[in-house]
């Protein structure tokens, strides 16, 4: 009787911890997409397929010229 019970308990914990586990891996992702950290790896898997034998830049360098790029090319969508 302990062993089953140890084991219906085990097997919950389990789910449990899985369940948790998945819905902060998905916090993480959502607020990494939100906050444009994961830029990077985005610009990294795009290079990777449409330039297979170059050198991506490194995340200095394209944190560099994505900021340069936003301060030269602001948002116009704005109505003030």
């Amino acid at each position: 009787m302990v062993g089953r019970l140890a084991g219906y308990f085990t097997a919950r914990f389990g789910r449990l911890a899985a369940g948790l586990s998945a819905a902060w891996r998905a916090v993480v992702w959502y607020a990494r997409e939100v906050s444009g950290e994961a830029r990077y790896d985005h610009y990294l898997e795009r290079f990777a397929a449409e330039h297979p034998d170059e050198t991506p830049l490194t995340e200095a360098e394209y944190l560099r010229r994505r900021e340069e790029y936003d301060r030269t090319h602001p948002n116009t969508g704005c109505c003030c």
